[in-house]
């Protein structure tokens, strides 16, 4: 019985300093503290849910301004150091509000330029109390000493460097969903870029495979079962009918793109003995390693076969009109080539 009156006496000291420990944080030992100007930004923030229009905003305002204050004065009631420099854990908690409060987005709060800039701006909130000397309203100002201004410009310096890099990584992230294709190139010279896959294996850009996929159908429908003679007199006009029909293609497929004003589609057309060989070109005009360049092609192969001519303002097909008719079968994958296109002839 005793055994168990001191292990229920225990648990209920255990209880006792949690409790102790909790009410220490949030209960201000007095007006002037950290936890007030918290309590302060709450409340700021329930009354502006209730407000509006600029009133909404005026509220909001402060409500950060007290956030920003007291997260700052709690973390620098005991500064807890960053590995390897003088800067306070708490400075970077600062900087991070301070950039979300300036730099963020009304809707999600976190914005790349918040990123960008939070390690600057954690930076200068930690250089800012060398130029103070003194406490609470005793402070004045004064100029650090050559080693804390060394210590200073260090510190601001090395982090405007991370913040450049940031960018620099938002920067290109931007390319790459704008102009994707240049995922394709080779970037085993490159400094700041580094392709995790196997660099051996070539990567075929997406978007110029889409452009032939979506071409094909198109001049299959131009070509299939019409006269002979009309496909000859297309074939003549390919580069003006292709490409026409090339711009369309990319102007839907591709409009979400940066990189669409950086493809375009040429045709080569041979005479073979049985008739022509079609060759649909994706043409990649953009940056890249090769100095020639890329294409990719895709084939078509037109033969004549005797048949019915197809009537284009109907589905059915003219029984008694027996004539020369286009044939044409197309390469279903589309060969990546590095190199300038071939001459048209």
């Amino acid at each position: 019985m005793n055994f168990l009156f001191k292990d229920l006496f225990g648990l209920l000291g255990i209880f006792q300093d949690v409790y102790n420990r909790i009410r220490t944080i949030l209960v201000p030992p007095k007006a002037y503290s950290w936890q007030t100007l918290i309590y302060l930004s709450v409340y700021s923030w329930v009354l502006s849910f209730f407000a509006i229009g600029y009133i909404q905003n005026i509220i909001a305002f402060f409500g950060w301004l007290f956030l920003i204050a007291g997260t700052a004065w709690y973390t620098t009631d005991d500064p807890l150091r960053v590995p390897g420099t003088f800067m306070p854990v708490g400075a970077v908690i600062t900087g991070f509000l301070v950039s979300v409060f300036a730099f963020g987005n009304q809707d999600n709060g976190i914005t790349s330029r918040t990123i960008v800039l939070w390690p600057t701006i954690s930076a200068l909130i930690t250089a800012i109390p060398e130029f103070f000397e003194g406490t609470g309203t005793d402070s004045k100002a004064q100029i650090p000493k050559p080693e804390v201004r060394q210590r200073i410009t260090v510190l601001v310096a090395s982090c405007m460097v991370l913040s450049c890099w940031i960018q620099f990584y938002f920067v290109m992230d931007n390319w790459l969903k704008q102009y994707p294709s240049l995922l394709t190139d080779d970037f085993q010279r490159s400094t700041f870029v580094i392709r995790m896959e196997d660099a051996k294996k070539v990567k075929v850009p997406e978007n110029g495979v889409l452009i032939l996929d979506r071409l094909q159908p198109i001049v299959e429908a131009e070509l299939a079962g019409q006269p002979w003679s009309q496909v000859e007199r297309w074939l003549l006009d390919a580069k003006t009918q292709v490409g026409k029909l090339g711009q369309q293609v990319i102007d839907k497929n591709l409009a979400k793109f940066e990189e669409k004003e950086l493809w375009s589609i040429e045709p080569r057309v041979v005479n073979t003995k049985s008739g022509y060989i079609l060759d649909l070109l994706s043409i990649w005009e953009g940056p890249t390693s090769n100095p020639k360049g890329y294409y990719l092609k895709k084939s078509c192969r037109i033969e004549p076969v005797a048949g019915s001519i197809t009537n284009p303002n109907t589905t059915a097909s003219l029984s008694n009109d027996k004539s020369t008719i286009a044939e044409i079968e197309c390469d279903r994958i589309s060969k990546f080539i590095a190199g300038a296109p071939p001459a048209q002839q």
